[in-house]
């Protein structure tokens, strides 16, 4: 590792305001994120901060092959995913967070005025079709993808994000892995007509798998207000985890562990 290290900016520890945090998709990786998402808000709420606030965006629906698979039950089919999760954390926890079940663009992020874009989608055209505004806002990025038993996070941050003094700056998501963006490259966004073909496709917890370093980096940011890595690949044919330091050096080139993230 490199031993740089990102500071947490001030703004995102103090008690003034709760940051806004934008989760876009709530299939595999995304229903796993916002669920989690609600655990850290309640633990950094009783720990002093000021907590999160999170717009939750995906215009789906719950389809029999979601279940098991993603955080829905059978009583959810039909109904609007955004919705059923957001709706269902709020109840639990005490949140007023919002759900949008559109598909979210450069249009209804903008509104936001947002700290913190969290990336679940299913397809490079989607991730292409936010990153370019993405890049010249004053947000951080995390994107999560997979593939059937591999995956990777990252975390990066836009041109116009303030530094705190001494930090190391994130490179954005897309320059480690342009492979994410790049519309030329095929993709697979066939709908699994059931569970069984839907795990065919995909392991039962790669979804689990690549959230789990996600929040771990997200905690290590708010709570501790700096991280030494800012992202993971990992394999679970293999049982290898390897983290993504954060570094100074420009060009370092890092390998593709996948580039979908079975949000369908």
């Amino acid at each position: 590792m490199s031993g740089a290290v990102h500071i947490t900016p001030p703004g995102f520890l103090d008690s003034r305001g709760r940051v806004n945090v934008a989760l876009v998709g709530c299939g595999g990786n995304g229903s796993q994120m916002l669920t989690g998402l609600a655990r850290l808000n309640h633990a950094l709420v009783n720990l002093g901060h000021s907590g999160l606030h999170v717009t939750a965006f995906d215009g789906d629906t719950v389809s029999e092959s979601n279940i098991g698979r993603q955080m829905f039950s059978p009583a959810d089919v039909g109904q609007y995913k955004s919705c059923v999760l957001v709706h269902r954390l709020n109840a639990f926890f005490g949140l007023d967070w919002c759900a949008r079940p559109i598909h979210a663009g450069p249009d209804e992020l903008i509104r936001g005025g947002l700290d913190l874009v969290v990336l679940c989608v299913d397809s490079i055209a989607a991730r292409a079709s936010m990153a370019n505004w993405l890049r010249r806002a004053s947000t951080y990025v995390m994107d999560l993808g997979n593939r059937a038993s591999d995956g990777q996070v990252i975390l990066g941050a836009s041109e116009n994000l303030a530094l705190a003094k001494d930090s190391a700056p994130l490179r954005w998501p897309y320059d480690v892995l342009p492979e994410l963006i790049d519309t030329s490259l095929p993709e697979d966004d066939t709908p699994s007509c059931g569970l069984a073909e839907a795990l065919a496709r995909q392991e039962l917890f790669i979804n689990q798998a690549i959230v789990t370093p996600a929040l771990a980096i997200l905690w290590e940011l708010f709570r501790h207000g700096r991280i030494s890595w800012c992202g993971a690949f990992v394999n679970l044919k293999s049982g290898h985890v390897r983290p993504l330091p954060v570094e100074t050096k420009k060009g370092h080139q890092h390998p593709i562990a996948g580039n979908q993230n079975g949000e369908s």
